[in-house]
């Protein structure tokens, strides 16, 4: 019971937070995303164009490529273009945000050995960044389905839902590895492994029963697997598919964001010492 009220008591206090502060977070953020491309010719472009390029070089080699070798011999409901691109999406914010937060401490050293700064909002900026490409990407996904299927699935009201939980998992993982990042400035480098080991080891770009039988359990060991699930039900299946990945989600993303948050404001104390 007494774990319990400490994780009620952090989520309330997170959440009020947030609100207190968000016309900061999104400043931050538009900054974060300004200054990258600062001095360039094409400017924001590449905000949007850099995603695109890595989620067509995707496609071609996994929807056209090896499509070829897997032949018919797989029943697919939909376009395989848009079961790829439904999982991968949200799996590129996702590791963007989480490569953006491992330096969200220690590169901000400045503020955060400002007494009046609250520091809370550096590893939220980049989540914020993040889902900016995300809502293009998602947009441009809704485009290309209706498009293609002459049709607009019903399962699109829950873009809002399961955006929510991504956003709260993302704050929450931002603050557990901004909090590492700040002593142990390697864990960028771990991430980065992560992002590319762990974009294989969720069902993106086959389906579960693809995979043999001896390697399923990594797929629901994988907890992003399950984001990658509740995705796949809205822009794909276009129904519930998965509900057992729907209600994993939602004691998961709320239950990282409530340990995420009150892991990094237990070491937060140490952090000026360790800039």
């Amino acid at each position: 019971m007494r774990l319990l009220r400490g994780h009620v008591s952090a989520f309330t206090e997170l959440w009020a937070l947030l609100r207190h502060h968000s016309e900061l977070m999104f400043e931050l953020a538009r900054r974060d995303i300004a200054d990258r491309y600062v001095g360039q010719f094409l400017g924001m472009f590449w905000a949007v164009a850099h995603p695109l390029f890595m989620m067509g070089i995707y496609v071609f080699i996994f929807a056209f490529v090896f499509k070829v070798k897997i032949g018919d011999s797989v029943d697919i409901p939909r376009d395989y273009t848009v079961y790829i691109l439904s999982g991968l999406i949200p799996w590129m914010a996702f590791q963007e945000a989480m490569s953006k937060s491992c330096s969200a401490i220690s590169a901000n050293s400045s503020l955060v050995k400002q007494a009046v700064f609250p520091v809370e909002v550096l590893p939220v900026k980049g989540v914020f960044a993040a889902f900016l490409t995300q809502l293009i990407s998602t947009v441009l996904l809704i485009l290309y389905t209706i498009i293609t299927t002459k049709q607009i699935l019903l399962t699109y009201l829950l873009i809002p839902i399961i955006w929510g939980l991504q956003f709260l998992a993302m704050i929450g993982v931002s603050y557990m590895l901004s909090a590492i990042g700040a002593y142990f400035k390697d864990i960028k480098d771990f991430v980065q492994l992560f992002g590319v080991a762990g974009m294989y080891a969720m069902p993106i770009f086959y389906l579960p029963g693809w995979v043999p039988e001896i390697f399923k359990p990594v797929l629901y060991i994988n907890p992003f697997s399950y984001l990658a699930w509740c995705y796949q039900d809205v822009f794909y299946f276009g129904k519930i598919a998965h509900p057992e990945a729907w209600a994993i989600n939602i004691i998961g993303s709320f239950f990282i964001f409530i340990v995420g948050y009150r892991f990094f404001r237990k070491v937060k104390p140490g952090f000026g010492g360790a800039l």
